[in-house]
């Protein structure tokens, strides 16, 4: 039963792939110019391209290496060795630990992928403000401002929420 939830989820992650994979590319933007750009052209169609083309890297390269980690998985050889069947395991255990949380991220980048489609990208989830592209560039998936994010932080440290 496992089998068939994988194999279904390797489709899916081979649909997505190639979704992104055969998507024209777009003439984008730079970080510099990004940066340039004027506040008043904030999440114009320029940055929003800029952003989605980013996002979509990341997409295409999470949903690679989870593609590389299944075939990798498969082709594990037998290991008489109990030494080296234990280190073969820690290593499985500890690439399956980052793709849990690349998976993660996975969800997180396509989240933000919607959200350009809505219109929404950009824009703080509690306070409606501005992100910041600076802080878009360095976090693309960042769905609060700076500020918010610093409240948010401050209040799991106080009350553990």
């Amino acid at each position: 039963m496992a089998t068939k939830a994988s194999s279904s989820t390797e489709v899916t992650q081979e649909n997505a792939l190639e979704n992104v994979m055969t998507k024209p590319a777009q003439a984008v933007l730079s970080e510099k110019e990004l940066l340039a750009m004027p506040e008043a052209d904030y999440m114009n169609e320029a940055q929003l391209a800029f952003f989605k083309h980013r996002l979509q890297e990341i997409e295409r390269e999470l949903l690679q290496n989870a593609g590389e980690t299944t075939e990798h998985l498969r082709e594990t050889p037998f290991v008489p060795d109990p030494a080296d069947r234990a280190t073969i395991e820690e290593e499985h255990a500890l690439e399956l630990r980052t793709r849990d949380r690349e998976r993660k991220l996975l969800k997180k980048v396509q989240q933000a992928l919607a959200s350009i489609e809505s219109g929404e990208y950009g824009w703080c989830e509690e306070t409606g403000e501005p992100i910041g592209v600076a802080r878009l560039l360095a976090r693309p998936t960042a769905t609060l401002s700076l500020e918010a994010q610093q409240r948010r932080e401050l209040r799991q440290k106080l009350y553990g929420d």
